[in-house]
């Protein structure tokens, strides 16, 4: 048996306990629950016109909005003469559900773990002697981020709104971009301490019910302690993780996840992150800005052939430098090869060790900019970049032709809409340098066979990742794969997607 196999059977088991807290609703149990939590509160509260009823209140200190509490729940009870003529609490807790307090949610809870949860979700409950049962009401704060701008995505023409980190916000920024009532949000819980809502977003009747029904299938299977980050769903639901391409779409802009719903698409929204994912998502997708369909076509379809062409120079520049210096001088002109001879007279490293040393401190630099807080960090980019590469070609240890072509490659990554897909280029970048150092442009063609493989074996929700140039199913996309068509003429909704209404316009 192999180390993993070993490492396998050392992994102890992840039990899961239902229910969590067995223990018969009252208020002993609920401070059994809450032991040890200084924001647990309660009080007696006396009904008005009998000095006798006494109930319970309880509530979270911070998750309920203390106004409401009051104005909703406390002051009915201190004001309402009514409800002390109620014989006895089972008709007094009926009068309440029924709307003697003034709330629009209200539920009866009869175990103690779903009366702890709605009192973390932000609820207060009324306990009653005598009784097995309580009276949940939602008072929470609704506490957010207030709706604003994108951050990391660019609105030229468009929407300015962005998503936030309240599933309920998000949901009702979808519904103001797409009111049709064939709108559907199927909701479900996902982490056992957490606790994270899951929203699962589609249009009925125009997306592929097996796709709705594969998405809820992959969250349903996921089970783990926490949700707080992306990667904690993003992982799971993928069909591939062997891959740095991303395989689902995220934005922050309710626009673009609407018009991907649209398309026939199946959307996610997570509470707590401020962005929602798309799926499937393909390489064609990832090299098309949210923009394009704002632009004049022509003008859209001249900025796309462009941002293909970075994709390649991003990728190959670099090895197609280390390839044609180093084995094919014969490729390159007189004049510019006696330049580079020149240049590189002094400097000690081979070609290929020039190119892999700029490319690693483009990624330090890169690193330093993200990590540091927004005000420096682009000044230490930018001026860490002419630094370094100034000093490198100064010092005779990178030749200035190879700081332009890995500066190329650099600024062309750049143009790509993705910065994962841009990620997962500048790792296949340092793949094609080595093996361009190790057998020239045999190395590098190889490279890209290697590459166009690994990209054809992988799917995406049932879609192949080369869609639009590969075909589904044995059918053919249609239109343009790299030119936008007028908007017009794009009748159909994309055939990879394999939408029960493939018409969205006459």
């Amino acid at each position: 048996m192999g180390f993993f196999g070993r490492a396998r059977e050392s992994v102890p088991p992840h039990p899961r306990k239902e229910p969590r807290y067995d223990l018969p609703l009252t208020l002993e149990s609920l401070e059994t629950v809450f032991a040890g939590c200084a924001d647990f509160s309660k009080r007696n509260v006396r009904l008005a016109g009998d000095g006798e009823k006494v109930i319970t209140l309880c509530y979270i200190s911070g998750m309920v909005r203390m106004e409401r509490v009051s104005d909703y729940v406390l002051r009915p009870l201190a004001q309402d003469s009514a409800l002390a003529d109620c014989p006895d609490m089972a008709e007094l807790m009926a009068a309440m559900e029924e709307g003697a307090l003034y709330n629009l949610g209200v539920e009866r809870r009869s175990a103690t773990d779903r009366a702890a949860f709605d009192l973390v979700e932000g609820n207060c409950l009324l306990l009653f002697p005598g009784e097995t049962e309580v009276l949940s009401f939602n008072v929470g704060t609704e506490e957010k981020r207030s709706i604003s701008e994108p951050e990391n995505e660019t609105v030229l023409k468009g929407p300015r709104d962005s998503f936030v980190e309240s599933v309920r916000t998000n949901t009702s920024l979808c519904r103001r971009h797409l009111k049709a009532p064939e709108l559907r949000l199927r909701e479900q819980i996902v982490g056992r301490q957490s606790v994270t809502t899951v929203d699962v977003l589609y249009l009925e009747g125009v997306v592929d019910p097996s796709l709705v029904e594969r998405v809820q299938a992959r969250l349903e299977r996921i089970d783990i302690d926490a949700v707080l980050s992306t990667g904690n769903i993003e992982e799971y639901i993928i069909d591939e993780t062997a891959t740095a391409f991303p395989l689902v779409q995220y934005t922050e802009r309710p626009d673009r996840f609407c018009a991907g719903l649209a398309e026939g698409r199946v959307g996610i929204l997570i509470d707590g992150l401020p962005l929602g994912y798309l799926a499937p998502g393909v390489i064609g997708d990832f090299l098309r800005a949210p923009q394009d369909k704002s632009n004049n076509w022509m003008v859209a379809s001249v900025i796309s052939v462009l941002r293909y062409a970075c994709l390649l120079l991003t990728l190959t520049l670099p090895a197609l430098y280390i390839a044609v210096v180093t084995f094919h001088q014969e490729m390159i002109p007189t004049r510019l090869a006696l330049s580079i001879i020149a240049a590189k007279r002094d400097v000690p490293f081979l070609s290929v060790f020039e190119v892999l040393i700029l490319l690693l401190a483009f990624e330090i630099l890169q690193e330093a900019g993200l990590r540091l807080p927004q005000s420096i960090g682009q000044t230490v980019s930018i001026i860490g970049g002419l630094v370094v590469g100034t000093a490198a070609v100064e010092a005779k240890i990178v030749s200035p032709a190879v700081l332009i072509v890995v500066s190329i490659a650099g600024i062309a990554g750049y143009t790509m809409p993705s910065q994962e897909l841009a990620g997962a280029l500048r790792i296949w970048r340092f793949l094609l340098a080595v093996l361009a150092s190790a057998a020239g442009l045999f190395g590098v063609v190889a490279g890209a066979a290697m590459l166009v493989c690994h990209l054809a074996g992988i799917e995406s929700f049932g879609v192949s990742y080369l869609t639009p140039f590969a075909a589904n199913a044995g059918e053919q996309v249609e239109g343009h794969a790299v030119l936008r068509q007028p908007l017009k003429r794009t009748k159909l909704r994309p055939a990879a997607l394999r939408t029960r209404n493939r018409r969205n316009q006459r």
